[in-house]
């Protein structure tokens, strides 16, 4: 019994540290229904196409910043796998704007 407990813990833990270290997304603070819904749909595409680019961006930057590359590598996968997950819940749920799944460092932004 106490082994299930300690596992239920251990695992609320872990999924739900993530999220309250997301932030929530950009297209949040938009005025209208129809810009909020287009916001999401951009940004869901977008992290759907281009959320594995953080293989490769968290280890260069890891790297630069002196961190260890490991660490980089870890962050890249965790960021890749929750970014382009995500950005398919956002895709998927765009018309319902009141559902936002917070992804890792806000999502992939084309424009840093």
């Amino acid at each position: 019994m106490k082994h299930r407990v300690c596992t239920a813990l251990i695992g609320m833990v872990v999924l739900t540290a993530p999220v309250a270290a997301s932030a929530a997304s950009e297209w949040t603070t938009q005025t209208t229904y129809s810009k909020q819904a287009a916001g999401k749909l951009r940004s869901g595409v977008t992290n759907v196409l281009l959320g594995w680019t953080s293989l490769f961006r968290e280890p260069i930057k890891a790297a630069r910043a002196g961190e260890n590359v490991f660490v980089g590598i870890g962050r890249g996968v965790w960021n890749a796998v929750g970014q382009t997950v995500g950005g398919a819940a956002h895709a998927v749920t765009f018309p319902v704007t009141a559902v936002d799944v917070p992804l890792p460092e806000g999502g992939t932004d084309v424009l840093k």
